[in-house]
Formats: C-alpha cells, sequence, structure tokens
C-alpha cells in the first residue's frame, strides 16, 4: 500500500485503545485466528454472541466480532471512521456524530433522514473521505482515530489491503472491527453475517451504549410490530422487483433478490412483500455479478411493484416526473403493469443503519400498502420523530 507510515510520530500503541493480543506470524492479527472459514451463517432470525455484553477485563473491555474477533479497549473510543454509512448511521444513533472523522464517500452517505430528526444534524460534506482510488494507509494516520468501524477481511478482499497493512495501522493508529453486512452475496463472505441490530449492538458495547441500544431498539421492536399488525393478508401483498438504474432514463437495471437479506433489504422483510425473482434464475447482484436486466427481461417477470434505487435524494414528485415520466413513454417499458399502474417508485439505500432504516421502512409502506399507510406523496408520519431524537440526544 502506498503511504509511508515513517512520515509521522505515531505512537507504537496508543495506551486507551488496543488490539486484543498481539501481532503474530506473518501480520496475522490476534483474534482473527478463532475465526473458522467454515463458520455457519445464522438465518435472519438466528440470535448470535452479539446477545451477550462487552466482557469488562481488570478495567478494560473486549467486544467479539467477526471477523475481527475478539477487540479490548481499555477506554472507551472518542474519533472513529468507517467506510459504509450505515455503520456511520448507528454511531449516530447512538449521539456520537461529534467523533466521526470519515466515511468512504462522503457524497454517498445520504443525511437528510438524520436532518429531519428533531435536535440532530449530520454535515456529511465536513467528513474526509478514506477513499481515492483506493484507500491509502496516510489517510488512517492523518486521521488518527481511535477505532475503525470497517471489517478487515473487507479491506483485504475489496481494497487489496494485506496482513501487514491491517496490522500495521492497527498497532500505530487503531484496531478494525466490523462486518459487511450490507448483502450476503459476496463469495469471499465465509464468516458470520449480522442482522442490521446484531451488528448495532455490537457498536454499542464498543462505544459503552448499550443502554441506549436497547431504549432505541425497543422503538424499533414496538414500530415494526405496529405496521406488520396493519399488514393485509400475504394473498394480497405485492410482488416486488428491486432493482438500480442510477439515470433517469433508464435502459438497463441491475437486480436485487430479497432472499439475499442484508440489511439494505431490511424493510421489505419486514413488510412482507415477495420478490418477483423468487421463481427467476436471475441473480443477486453481487461482486462476482454484474449482470443487469433490460426491458425484455423484466416483462417477462412484470413485477406489481418495481423499485428503482439510485434516485433517494429526489422526492417522490420529482421521480415520477422523471423516471416514471420517460418509462411511461418508453415503447416497451410501457408495457409493464407496474409502470402502466404507477406503481414505481424509489427503492431507497444500498448502506443502512437503524435511523435510516426508520425512514425507509416508513417509505416503503406508503409505496406498496397505500390503502393501509397513505399514499408516498402524503405528509403522514408513521413513527414519532421527536422521541428518536429524545433516544439519539
Amino acid at each position: 500500500m502506498a503511504g509511508d507510515p515513517t512520515d509521522y510520530e505515531a505512537p507504537t500503541r496508543r495506551e486507551y485503545v488496543k488490539y486484543s493480543g498481539a501481532v503474530v506470524g506473518g501480520g496475522l492479527l490476534a483474534g482473527c485466528t478463532g475465526q473458522s472459514n467454515n463458520e455457519s451463517t445464522p438465518t435472519e432470525t438466528e440470535a448470535d454472541e452479539s446477545t451477550t455484553t462487552a466482557t469488562p477485563v481488570e478495567g478494560s473491555y473486549t467486544v467479539s466480532m467477526a471477523p475481527a474477533g475478539e477487540v479490548t479497549f481499555d477506554s472507551v473510543p472518542e474519533t472513529w471512521a468507517t467506510y459504509y454509512p450505515g455503520y456511520a448511521d448507528m454511531g449516530v444513533a447512538l449521539g456520537l456524530s461529534d467523533g466521526l472523522t470519515g466515511v468512504g464517500q462522503p457524497a454517498e452517505y445520504y443525511t437528510e433522514f438524520h436532518n429531519a430528526v428533531p435536535g440532530v444534524s449530520v454535515d456529511s460534506g465536513s467528513l474526509t473521505a478514506l477513499w481515492a482510488d483506493g484507500i491509502d494507509k496516510e489517510i488512517f494516520y492523518e486521521l488518527d482515530n481511535d477505532v475503525h468501524l470497517i471489517s478487515p477481511e473487507n479491506m483485504k478482499q475489496s481494497f487489496e489491503w494485506t496482513e501487514d497493512d491491517l496490522a500495521e495501522i492497527t498497532e500505530n493508529v487503531g484496531p478494525f472491527i466490523g462486518n459487511r453486512i450490507y448483502r450476503r452475496s459476496d463469495g469471499w463472505h465465509n464468516h458470520r453475517y449480522y442482522t442490521m441490530y446484531d451488528a448495532f449492538e455490537k457498536v454499542a458495547q464498543m462505544f459503552q451504549k448499550e443502554d441506549q441500544y436497547q431504549t432505541f431498539k425497543q422503538f424499533h421492536d414496538e414500530f415494526i410490530a405496529d405496521i406488520q399488525s396493519q399488514l393485509p393478508a400475504k394473498s394480497d401483498r405485492p410482488s416486488v422487483l428491486l432493482t438500480y438504474a442510477g439515470s433517469e432514463e433508464p435502459e438497463t437495471f441491475s437486480p436485487y433478490r430479497l432472499d439475499d437479506k442484508g440489511t439494505n433489504k431490511k424493510q421489505w422483510h419486514d413488510l412482507g412483500v415477495s420478490d418477483a425473482l423468487a421463481n427467476t434464475s436471475v441473480k443477486q447482484l453481487s461482486a462476482e455479478n454484474r449482470s443487469e436486466l433490460d426491458y425484455e427481461n423484466m416483462l417477462t417477470i412484470d413485477p406489481d411493484v418495481l423499485l428503482i434505487r439510485g434516485h433517494q435524494e429526489k422526492s417522490p414528485e420529482e421521480f415520477e416526473e422523471t423516471v416514471l415520466s420517460y418509462m411511461s413513454d418508453h415503447p416497451v417499458a410501457s408495457e409493464l403493469m407496474a409502470v402502466q399502474n404507477e406503481d414505481v417508485y424509489r427503492g431507497g439505500l444500498l448502506w443502512v443503519g437503524p435511523i435510516q432504516n426508520l425512514f425507509l421502512t416508513e417509505q416503503a409502506a406508503k409505496q406498496v400498502y397505500p390503502d393501509q399507510f397513505g399514499d408516498v406523496t402524503s405528509d403522514r408520519q408513521l413513527f414519532d420523530r421527536e422521541r428518536v431524537g429524545e433516544i439519539i440526544r
């Protein structure tokens, strides 16, 4: 990796945050050796070790999360960075936005939902970008964070870091802990996955905010239970095709299978919709699969509802006036049942945390069940923003 650590007067080991164990054998990070590549993957509803609390050890405490293993902290981290915005959202939900210094690409960190919560505001433009044609070690020295909420395996597989690179930054700056949870379709991810709230609990343990996490989770659980109590019978629920197409005049679409169970699909699972791709051979978008669907392909699927990611910054009205208008005038797209019924909507975000998920669940409920929850263009609110702000503050 580029970036010469000799340019910095970093300590050899922070006194207040340290990685559990020593760096051993060819740069292998201690704590990783306990992770088996054959470890079974739990389902979305299965519990894992995250149900336990962080373990105090002689004034310190340890948090265990695959693939990093056990990470020991001598005191609570104050400054932190992450690559994927879903983890940034978790920190904000715990009232820790002041300590966030950087994300992978700030332009892709959607903060409008945060700003819609009373007393909560996040300026993504003030954050440092970790990505610049790759992730250089130099940026970690510059930010000098106490901890990095990034999967060490993700750093190797997606950003071509080595074990030595990870060991160097862990030793001289701060540890890595995290899990790429937003999708479950990458072949290299053969260690344990976490649901959104499993991972959120790990983050809360790390920052010693378990009580605040539990309060937020209780609010979430009550909100979801209320939504689910109003859902129509399964036979009356629509089939949904989730895609990505960033253009306002789309011609091809990247498909997402809802059975992938990544955290960015949580709202669709909670709302009990059926996946239009369930009985097809279409594969989930992944690092290995970049195939796309054109309108002819989509006509063979012909979903009740079509969802298109890449347009969350638009209002529902703006989306209708651009993307839906284009498809309605298209000679092939106009044959789709979803287009004819004007059931084409924004597909939400790819990287999602607990605050964003509340808003996206509300948005999705109004998109697919307008008779129960009101039209997506209405101002009806399905959860209490002020209460969310109180929990965060």
